[in-house]
C-alpha cells in the first residue's frame, strides 16, 4: 500500500441527528484531506439539506456508485440504493435509524471487501434501529469479523479507559466478572496500547469493582477472588497492571494521569469520568479487530441537531486516531516483512 492516503469509510449516522453536521464541519478544514480520502455512505441531498443550517463555506460533494470513483481532495458520498426518507430534524424516526442503519452495514461490508481502509461511524439511535439483538457498534463489529477479543476504549490524549463488561444490566455484572475475562481485556488493552498507539511498556490502572475496592472483604470479594489473581497473572506476564484501585480516590486525586490506561470493571464507571474529563476531544475505538473502526464519543444529540450548534472535535479526533492507528499497522507490516 505504501503511503496511499487511506480511504476512510464514514457512516452518516442518524439522519435527524448532528452526525451529518459534524462531518460536514470537519471537511470545512481542507488540511484533512491532506489525510485521507473520505466517503460517506448516504445521500448527498441530505447532506445538502444539513449544509443549508450551517455557517460553513459550501462543501462541494462528489457524488458516486462505488468507491472506484472517489476523488482525492473532494468529499466523496456514495449514494446507497435507497429512497431518500423525508428529514425531521431533531427527531427520533423510524426513517433515520433505518438510513443510519442502512448506511452503517454499507460502510462495514466494504470495509470486509478492503474497498475501505478505516471506519468511521457517526453517531446513531440504538432505539431506533430496527435490527433484533442490535447493542450497537461495537458488538455488531465484533461478530461481523469473528473477534471475541474485541475491546471497547474511550480515548483522549489525557486519558484512556476500557472496559471489562460493556453494554450489560448492572445487576448482571458481577455474575460476568472473572478472571479469565479480566486477563483477557488486559492482554488486548495492552497490545493495543503498544500496537495501535504507539506506547512503549504502558501502565495500566485495574479499577475495583466494588466501592473502596471491595475494602478488603468487607464490601464485596470480587476484588480478592477475581481481580487481584487477573493482575498478578498479567504482572508475571510481563504487563504492568496495577490494582485493584479505589475509583473515586482515583479519579477524583487525578491519578489516572500517572497511567497510559485504565480498565473499568463496567460501562459507567469508567464513561461518566472519561466524558466529564474529556466529552469534546473523546473518541471511541474499537481494538482487537484486525479492521481500524473509531467514533466520536458523543450521541446523536437531537436537542441541538440543525441549530448549528454541535462541536466537530470529537469526529475529527475520531478520523485522525483512526488514520494513525492504520499508519501504525502497515508500518508494523513494512517492519515484519524485512526480517
Amino acid at each position: 500500500m505504501g503511503n496511499q492516503k487511506p480511504l476512510a469509510g464514514i457512516s452518516i449516522g442518524d439522519i435527524n441527528g448532528v452526525g451529518p453536521e459534524v462531518i460536514l464541519k470537519t471537511f470545512s478544514d481542507l488540511n484533512l484531506f491532506d489525510d485521507c480520502v473520505p466517503i460517506v455512505y448516504g445521500s448527498a441531498q441530505i447532506l445538502k439539506t444539513h449544509q443549508k443550517r450551517l455557517t460553513i463555506p459550501s462543501i462541494e460533494l462528489n457524488v458516486i456508485k462505488d468507491e472506484s470513483e472517489v476523488q482525492e481532495g473532494i468529499l466523496n458520498v456514495l449514494e446507497l440504493d435507497l429512497a431518500v426518507p423525508e428529514l425531521s430534524i431533531g427527531q427520533d424516526t423510524p426513517e433515520g435509524g433505518s438510513f443510519a442503519l442502512a448506511s452503517f452495514e454499507a460502510a462495514v461490508d466494504s470495509l470486509a471487501k478492503g474497498s475501505i481502509d478505516i471506519l468511521i461511524t457517526s453517531p446513531l439511535n440504538k432505539h431506533n434501529v430496527r435490527l433484533p439483538g442490535f447493542k450497537g457498534h461495537t458488538g455488531y463489529l465484533a461478530d461481523k469479523f469473528g473477534a471475541d477479543n474485541s475491546l471497547m476504549i474511550m480515548s483522549s490524549d489525557e486519558l484512556k479507559v476500557a472496559l471489562v463488561t460493556g453494554h450489560v444490566p448492572l445487576r448482571q455484572v458481577a455474575s460476568l466478572i472473572s478472571q479469565e475475562l479480566i486477563l483477557k481485556k488486559l492482554h488486548i488493552f495492552n497490545s493495543a496500547l503498544i500496537d495501535d498507539y504507539g506506547i512503549a511498556n504502558p501502565k495500566i490502572a485495574v479499577l475495583g469493582l466494588n466501592p473502596h475496592a471491595g475494602d478488603g472483604g468487607l464490601i464485596g470479594d470480587e476484588e480478592i477472588q477475581s481481580i487481584s489473581k487477573a493482575i498478578k497473572i498479567a504482572k508475571d506476564q510481563g504487563i504492568h497492571a496495577n490494582g485493584p484501585i479505589s475509583a473515586d480516590g482515583f479519579f477524583g486525586s487525578k491519578s489516572y494521569r500517572y497511567y497510559d490506561g485504565v480498565l473499568a470493571m463496567y460501562h459507567d464507571q469508567g464513561l461518566i469520568p472519561f466524558k466529564v474529563i474529556a466529552f469534546e476531544n473523546g473518541v471511541n475505538f474499537t481494538a482487537g479487530l484486525h479492521v481500524v473502526r473509531t467514533s466520536p464519543a458523543h450521541g446523536v444529540a437531537y436537542d441541538i441537531a440543525g441549530k448549528n450548534k454541535a462541536s466537530s472535535s470529537s469526529f475529527n479526533k475520531a478520523l485522525i486516531l483512526a488514520c494513525d492507528i492504520l499508519s501504525r499497522r502497515r508500518e508494523q507490516l513494512v517492519s515484519s516483512d524485512k526480517y
